[in-house]
């Protein structure tokens, strides 16, 4: 080997070293810069010739060995739309080139990123400090389900959230075997039950026969002293005016040993809601809602999982057909020692108009927004994918990276779990860049000590002849 390849082997060194330095050096001045993904370097050699008994060395090269699949810490964020994603996986962001009409102009190509410090912009986007915009899918109100598979920005609506009328009352509860009304007396067969020889007209409907299904006016008195209170809700009209829904429980029927299907000892109970607060006389002002919930040991027989309020009005207001959800076996008939309704689900799907305050992101990935009238709609769904090798992704500009051949295409559907009001740090570990640097520092400083004493032995050979 000649003293011009040694020198060659020592500066292809000298500059596998400063490229070195240089992904030392960007790696400290981003230590901490969000969801950053340092750059290690892998040296390599090429060897100009070799043989079994000679050897000819060439040159060195550092080439980029990159982190993406390594994470950083994960720190607690004071803003709501910040995110982390713990585990594997990118946010798909799309990057603007440009405005129209003081809105965005987003190139068609999908970006990715770590970087999830979002905050939403004037025109209502998330959009991170190194102006990436998130990507999701929007989320239907109604069902809560995402509208379609195909992610585009996140934009969100500032706009009122409109009144959504009242369709189904979740309700679950258990009455008491024995009802203490005020008109119940354990001596007297018979006190507990609302019975319809009472009533002028008869408010019940019992199985085998039908009443008239409400409760006169004039008749309140007696109906309050022979039914229970099962509890009140506020639903809300197509409009999104609020009204109060009362619901009272009146056994009718105590049947010992000759119930339906041959049951034994079945009893049959009624509701009843309020449907006026004014009526007076002969007027309706408790309506039975049709339908009767008939128990044998405690349990519906038949099994009873939802019943529908036909026309449900409340003060001349007309809610239309609203279906009461009781799930699977949640109304039940058991002993209580207050002889009272347990009423252990109340809930509704109706609500009135308000405006928004604020938008948080969950932790299952969802974009929430919260309005005045104490309402919390989902309204996105942020888009988490993953690559067969990560590492292989070409870095841009401001923490984000683009798919190459090596890296694959994006795969919805990442491992990693969205952790909200976080942010993931650096991967960088300044003490172990600094035991790098000090290394890398000392190898190049032997290189140049090859290079000088190369020189050296040059200038001797030319002293030969003198």
């Amino acid at each position: 080997m000649s003293f011009n390849g040694a020198m060659s082997t020592a500066i292809s060194g000298i500059r596998a070293q400063a490229t070195a330095l240089s992904y030392i050096s960007d790696n400290i001045a981003n230590s901490q810069t969000t969801g950053f993904k340092r750059t290690d370097a892998s040296f390599y050699d090429s060897v100009t010739s070799s043989g079994q008994n000679f050897y000819l060395p060439g040159t060195t090269y550092a080439q980029p060995a990159y982190t993406n699949n390594v994470q950083g810490a994960i720190n607690a964020s004071s803003v709501a739309t910040n995110m982390a994603i713990n585990g594997d996986g990118f946010f798909v962001v799309s990057e603007a080139v440009g405005s129209l009409d003081n809105q965005p102009v987003l190139l068609d190509v999908d970006r990715y990123t770590r970087q999830g410090d979002f905050e939403m912009d004037r025109n209502g986007y998330l959009v991170n400090s190194s102006g990436y915009y998130l990507q999701g899918v929007d989320i239907d109100i109604a069902t809560g389900n995402p509208v379609g598979d195909v992610p585009s920005a996140i934009q969100i609506n500032r706009s009122f959230l409109n009144a959504n009328q009242t369709t189904v009352i979740d309700y679950e509860a258990n009455l008491p075997a024995y009802p203490e009304t005020v008109n119940s007396d354990p001596t007297t067969a018979g006190s507990e039950l609302l019975l319809a020889g009472t009533f002028a007209n008869d408010p019940t409907t019992v199985t085998g026969g039908a009443g008239n299904g409400f409760v006169q006016a004039a008749e309140e008195p007696l109906f309050l002293d022979r039914s229970l209170a099962g509890g009140s809700i506020t639903v809300y009209d197509d409009l999104g005016a609020p009204l109060q829904v009362q619901v009272r429980w009146a056994k009718v029927e105590n049947t010992d040993g000759d119930g339906p299907a041959g049951l034994p000892d079945s009893d049959t109970w009624n509701m009843f809601y309020k449907t006026s607060d004014t009526a007076t006389g002969t007027a309706a002002k408790w309506t039975n809602i049709g339908q009767d919930y008939v128990f044998a040991n405690g349990q519906l027989a038949p099994a009873v999982s939802s019943a529908t309020i036909t026309n449900l009005t409340i003060n001349g207001n007309n809610l239309g057909n609203v279906t009461l959800d009781h799930g699977t076996a949640n109304i039940t008939q058991f002993e209580d020692t207050n002889g009272s309704v347990s009423v252990n689900t109340l809930d509704q799907d109706g609500f009135a108009s308000g405006s928004l305050l604020e938008v948080a992101v969950s932790n299952d990935g969802r974009i929430v927004g919260t309005y005045s009238n104490g309402k919390s709609v989902d309204l996105a769904e942020v888009t988490v994918v993953r690559f067969n090798d990560a590492n292989e992704l070409q870095k841009m500009d401001g923490g984000a990276f683009a798919s190459t051949q090596g890296s694959g295409e994006a795969v919805t559907g990442a491992s990693g779990s969205i952790v909200s009001a976080a942010l993931e740090g650096s991967n960088v570990d300044i003490a172990d860049e600094f035991s790098k640097l000090i290394i890398t520092q000392q190898a190049y400083s032997a290189n140049t000590r090859i290079v000088t004493t190369a020189d050296e032995m040059i200038t001797e050979t030319l002293n030969m002849k003198r």
